[in-house]
């Protein structure tokens, strides 16, 4: 049986981690006992929790599902070289009655207890079906009228580039389209993204997910 991509590298992950514990009580297996000094949930899915909805295909010219994000989309904000450029995405089969897409990315593998919001794009129409390289420019020029970006975990509204921490394993960073089953997330431009996620729980219809990486720069 073929293993999903994503399953397949959280299990590599986990099973890496698991290998260097010094102690392992007898009935406890290593894929479930945390690392001592690592990040517990470092390999899951953040998604995995929330309420199911059917999928979608989302894909980019400028990365592929489990491949290194380039330097264009690495951040030169964060100091990882990088010249914080959003990646082009292109999205197909959502479902019928979809009213509007929200776009997002997150690092759920970052040194913090909630992950690191990257970028969070809300109010994009429903007739809108990519977004172009560098659209996620302060002010969001080329995003389609009526779409607009939140501030970011960094408190800026744009873009911002991939940067895991010095020493750190590479990161995973998901690129989500979720297709909404109303007009506007009705958010203020303010908003966190993870108000966003918690206003549109009950308006999901579908998600499409994207899972690229990105190592430490040097």
């Amino acid at each position: 049986m073929r293993m999903n991509r994503r399953v397949a590298l959280g299990r590599s992950i986990a099973l890496a981690g698991a290998s260097a514990l010094p102690f392992m009580p007898r009935g406890v297996s290593a894929a479930a006992t945390p690392v001592a000094g690592a990040r517990v949930g470092v390999a899951c899915d953040p998604y995995a929790h929330l309420k199911p909805a059917s999928s979608f295909t989302v894909t980019s010219a400028d990365v592929a599902e489990g491949e290194m994000f380039q330097k264009a989309q690495m951040s030169g904000i964060a100091g990882a070289g990088g010249e914080d450029r959003s990646p082009q995405l292109a999205w197909s089969g959502f479902p019928d009655g979809t009213q509007s897409f929200v776009v997002t990315m997150f690092d759920p593998d970052a040194p913090t207890p909630s992950g690191f919001w990257h970028w969070a794009v809300t109010d994009v129409p429903a007739s809108t079906t990519s977004l172009a390289a560098g659209a996620g420019a302060p002010g969001g020029p080329d995003l389609p009228s009526g779409a607009f970006q939140l501030p970011n975990d960094l408190r800026l509204a744009r873009y911002l580039g991939a940067a895991p921490p010095p020493g750190d394993p590479p990161h995973r960073y998901y690129l989500v389209v979720t297709a909404l089953d109303l007009p506007s997330s009705k958010v203020k431009p303010d908003s966190t993204p993870a108000l966003l996620y918690a206003s549109i729980a009950g308006h999901t219809l579908a998600r499409a997910i994207l899972v690229a990486m990105a190592a430490p720069a040097g």
